[in-house]
């Protein structure tokens, strides 16, 4: 079958995500540093926490004209700024396409909603694998070109099995992990090879409706509100930084069926606009709480 292929947006720009102790004259030094090399700032974004006294920046520039070559733009910020603010930082460059995993079970509403915001050329994100504890989204993979990896997983050989997993993200090379309702926990040691790279997405009920019927508890207790939240994975199940969040009113008229259906329309809603989140370089995780930029 012909892979599709998505239609993507050419950019050539860095973006810059830093954190740090607040002081005064933050923002103008780095700012003044960008400009002092030519740099066209097309977004800058800033949040200063006044409990914790820690300053968050966000800052993304084109990089035509820029008097310091790519290779070494994190060289001369780390000399020049941040090592005497303290500062913890990353950069990323436009040209870089992230490679993301998608991990999957049975429920198809979030891979579909993922794979069709892909080859439309909403994200600039390359797919080379889908990785599933059941053969049932095989087709799916198949129909967009992109290589499905079966790995059952049993209590027995959960260890041997994500091995497998973590040498499959090696194989591909994969930057982060999509858990696009994948019904499985993952192990602790799994998430210390990824850290703030695994997205999750669940429903909203946790902790008061528990269990593997959680809509069929919620309706039975007459609830006004059902969501969704996703989240970096953390070895704590479900406590993980928490990057975007939906809500959708209902009411005694809807049936089970119903609270299920909004639901995973919002899941669905609300994991991609965290992927996007993600892709967007627009999320700082510090400690267990993030900030993200509009």
């Amino acid at each position: 079958m012909k892979t599709i292929k998505p239609l993507r947006e050419k950019k050539n720009t860095a973006i810059l995500l830093i954190h740090c102790p607040d002081k005064q004259g933050i923002l103008a030094t780095v700012t003044e540093f960008l400009n002092k090399n030519n740099g066209n700032i097309i977004y800058l974004g800033q949040h200063v926490d006044r409990v914790e006294k820690i300053f968050y920046m966000r800052v993304e520039w084109e990089l035509k004209g820029f008097a310091i070559p790519t290779d070494k733009v994190g060289e001369y910020f780390e000399t020049l700024i941040a090592s005497k603010l303290q500062m913890n930082w990353k950069i990323y460059f436009s040209v870089s396409i992230p490679r993301m995993a998608l991990f999957v079970s049975k429920m198809p509403h979030c891979l579909f909603d993922i794979l069709a915001r892909y080859t439309a050329g909403e994200w600039d994100v390359e797919i080379p694998v889908i990785i599933s504890n059941h053969p049932t989204l095989e087709p799916v993979a198949r129909r967009f070109g992109i290589d499905f990896e079966l790995v059952k997983i049993t209590a027995e050989n959960k260890r041997e099995q994500e091995q497998k997993e973590i040498e499959l993200m090696k194989k591909h090379k994969i930057d982060f992990i999509v858990l696009a309702r994948y019904m499985q926990i993952l192990s602790e040691e799994f998430v210390k090879n990824f850290p703030n790279k695994i997205i999750n997405i669940h429903h909203s009920f946790l902790p008061a409706f528990a269990g593997a019927k959680p809509y069929h508890a919620a309706h039975a207790r007459g609830v006004k509100i059902i969501g969704a939240t996703s989240h970096y994975v953390t070895s704590e199940l479900d406590a993980g930084p928490i990057i975007e969040q939906g809500v959708t009113r209902c009411s005694h008229l809807d049936k089970v069926e119903n609270l299920i259906r909004k639901g995973r329309d919002l899941e669905k809603i609300v994991l991609s606009n965290a992927v996007y989140k993600h892709l967007q370089r627009k999320i700082l995780v510090y400690k267990n709480r993030t900030v993200v930029f509009n």
